[in-house]
């Protein structure tokens, strides 16, 4: 399990993504998201500018991210 510590507000998903190295660039990133494997609160979603706040989960290949 990854634990974010959130500076701002919100985080787009694929700036937490590269943010937490489980990918190594933004295209990479937008490629996982639109194939469907990320979970964003237990559920798949496709939605690239999506806004990650404090108290979300995402998940990618297994790896949990707790975002505070």
């Amino acid at each position: 399990m990854i634990n974010f510590k959130l500076e701002g507000e919100f985080i787009p998903l694929i700036q937490l993504l590269k943010a937490t190295n489980l990918v190594q660039t933004g295209g990479e990133a937008q490629n996982i998201v639109a194939d469907g494997l990320v979970f964003y609160n237990g559920e798949v979603d496709y939605r690239k500018r999506l806004k990650v706040k404090r108290g979300d989960v995402v998940e990618f290949e297994g790896q949990k991210i707790v975002v505070q």
